[in-house]
């Protein structure tokens, strides 16, 4: 499932982002048993477990031992939660790449970013089409436009490498997710999928090998066979296209940088 940040009241989702106001009005008597972070928290360890579909006020309230109507004091509704959510997660990031030299930096950074990815799944149900402006989204962003000003291209490519960046990988990172929550969602293994279907190419296509010549040679080299059988075979493969990909695309910085 696709969720969109950044769809509830705009000022008090920045406001709670930032934290210039509270929401919680100040009464006589004890203090509250509950916050904005302890909120945050909670849901957090729910959407790491049970991904967005799993989230809702009322899980929440329950895991706090409180009900949905309690929260709403403090985080206005589910809109801003998953803002609050998804900015609070990014903190964990690294701050800081203070090598001399910008590739190892930026591959750290990439690499920081896809174990955070698959430690924090739901983030990638989170679509990058509508950021949620937090102050630990432009914390990364920040690391990463340092990082790679140190190659001396210009304001106009280091924005578009950082969008090259980005995808290298979160969609890869994706495809890790998607294939890890496969087997609870659909009940088969990725065994189980991949030889119920592949077994029945060559009944529904006894001439498979001359319709697709290349990926038969492709398979006649073993290009299709992992180097871990314990890993499931999606996983690997977007790893190793994750790798490859941020190798390429660090090569072609460097070129880019001799040609300017």
């Amino acid at each position: 499932m696709v969720v969109y940040a950044a769809q509830g009241d705009p000022r008090k989702s920045m406001a709670l982002l930032w934290r210039t106001t509270s929401p919680v009005v100040e009464r006589p008597g004890p203090k509250p048993g509950l916050s904005v972070d302890l909120i945050v928290d909670a849901a957090i360890e729910i959407a790491d477990v049970e991904g967005m579909a799993g989230l809702s006020m009322r899980a929440v309230g329950d895991r706090l031992g409180r009900t949905a109507m309690a929260l709403y004091t403090y985080v206005p509704s589910k809109s801003e939660l998953i803002d609050l959510m998804y900015d609070k997660a990014l903190a964990e990031l690294p701050v800081s790449y203070e090598g001399g030299d910008w590739r190892p930096d930026a591959a750290q950074w990439a690499y920081d970013l896809w174990d955070f990815y698959l430690r924090h799944p739901w983030v990638l149900q989170v679509s990058s089409a509508r950021p949620v402006l937090g102050p630990h989204e432009y914390v990364v962003l920040e690391a990463l436009v340092k990082i790679l000003r140190r190659t001396g291209l210009s304001p106009v490519v280091l924005r578009r490498l950082v969008s090259a960046l980005y995808s290298c990988v979160r969609e890869p990172a994706r495809t890790v997710a998607e294939s890890r929550a496969a087997e609870k969602v659909t009940g088969q293994t990725d065994d189980e999928w991949w030889y119920a279907r592949s077994a029945l190419l060559r009944e529904v296509s006894p001439d498979f090998a001359e319709r697709f010549p290349t990926l038969t040679w492709m398979e006649s080299e073993r290009a299709f066979r992992m180097a871990d059988e314990t890993v499931p075979y999606l996983e690997q493969e977007a790893r190793e296209a994750f790798e490859l990909s941020l190798a390429v695309l660090l090569d072609g910085i460097e070129v880019t940088m001799k040609a300017e």
